[in-house]
């Protein structure tokens, strides 16, 4: 038997109560839309998410299904006039796929194909769409997956895996062909680096912990925002110099990254920095006074230093301010260009793929080696035929 919300808002105590809960896992799932989030997900919804902590689901996951649930019911709302049906009857699924993935070409001379306008409206005002015409595939197979995966957890059945919905999907991708685009469109190589790093020249604490930022995430292998923005002290522990002949020894330090989006559960990933990135993170370090909790901060407009991480999406933001002031174009890079950039430029100077997956904890050899490929492809002597 399915279970629908009736279409009103949850009283004021009710309300006061999610949020209550909701700041119960705050700590591990950081949440800046916890008014809204309380008004759009039921009681049902935010006691499994409290399930899900105490279970110990990796932040990044959590993060990321709570978005999508929260999409999900917004959605719902504006299309249907409730929150979602646990388990989803199979025409919902079907029109959720037909509400996202739609021909724009089609909807010139249909008005009703697609996403009704209301519908659509009403996602803008509450911040859901941010962009014009249709999902991405990969975004609405996540979502589905999201919508599955809630169910399942629920113990209930669902249609997602029926004929008509795969049939759905696959004819309405090919119905609207989208170019598969980067993450992150250029790459942060070696030399975008150094005009970034450029930019951190004078002396300020911005300018020190956007330095330290930069260096870690792409000597530490290309880390991931969530990582670099969620580092704390603890996770770093000095090693011993490293010694080359005829230069002075290095600094050197592991970072512990615990267990990450490709490790198992048990797993204690661990990365390695020397070098000046160890040099910049120390002077961060020290001129911000941070020793203990988490490493990088922000920094108020008079200079204080918060107590409080970095939210992931500021380090996105900071490499596109730095983008910027370097001249360079801020829509052609994002933060995980460090992370593409990395492997490029391993690729680049002849370091072998394994040794540079070691410190990358790429576990897929097939996502690594294109970007091997593509640097050897464009030097290599197939493509210098007519030099």
């Amino acid at each position: 038997m399915t279970r629908k919300a009736p279409n009103v808002l949850p009283s004021s105590g009710t309300l006061a109560r999610r949020m209550e809960e909701l700041d119960t896992i705050a700590s591990v799932l950081p949440m800046e839309r916890r008014d809204e989030l309380a008004e759009l997900l039921t009681d049902q919804d935010v006691e499994t998410l409290r399930h899900l902590v105490n279970q110990g689901m990796g932040e990044n996951t959590l993060r990321a299904l709570t978005s999508d649930l929260a999409y999900l019911q917004a959605w719902s709302l504006a299309a249907t006039g409730r929150s979602l049906s646990w388990p989803a009857p199979e025409a919902l699924l079907l029109k959720f796929v037909a509400h996202h993935l739609w021909d724009p070409g089609k909807r010139l001379t249909d008005p009703e194909h697609g996403i009704p306008a209301e519908v659509e409206d009403k996602l803008r005002i509450q911040g859901f769409l941010r962009t014009l015409g249709p999902h991405a595939p990969d975004t609405v197979r996540r979502r589905l997956a999201t919508w599955s995966t809630l169910t399942k957890w629920r113990g209930l059945d669902g249609f997602f895996s029926s004929p008509a919905l795969k049939s759905a999907i696959r004819l309405a991708v090919r119905a609207t062909p989208r170019p598969r685009k980067r993450k992150s469109a250029k790459a942060v190589t070696g030399d975008i680096l150094s005009r970034l790093i450029a930019t951190c020249k004078t002396g300020s604490l911005r300018d020190a912990r956007d330095r330290a930022i930069l260096m870690v995430a792409f000597g530490s292998g290309g880390r991931r925002r969530s990582e670099i923005a969620g580092l704390r002290v603890d996770q770093l522990q000095p090693e011993e110099p490293i010694q080359i002949d005829g230069a002075p020894h290095l600094p050197s330090l592991s970072i512990h990254l615990g267990r990450t989006k490709t490790s198992g559960a048990d797993n204690d990933e661990v990365v390695y920095l020397s070098g000046r990135p160890v040099d910049a993170l120390n002077a961060w370090l020290r001129v911000a006074k941070i020793d203990k909790g988490s490493v990088f901060r922000a920094i108020d407009r008079w200079g204080n230093v918060s107590r409080r991480p970095l939210d992931p999406k500021a380090i996105n933001d900071i490499l596109k301010q730095r983008a910027e002031r370097a001249g360079l174009d801020p829509a052609e890079f994002s933060a995980h260009g460090l992370r593409s950039g990395y492997l490029t430029e391993a690729a680049n100077r002849g370091i072998p793929l394994p040794e540079a997956m070691e410190q990358s904890r790429h576990r897929s050899v097939q996502q690594a080696s294109q970007y091997y490929n593509s640097a050897q492809r464009r030097s290599g002597r197939a493509a210098r035929l007519m030099d």
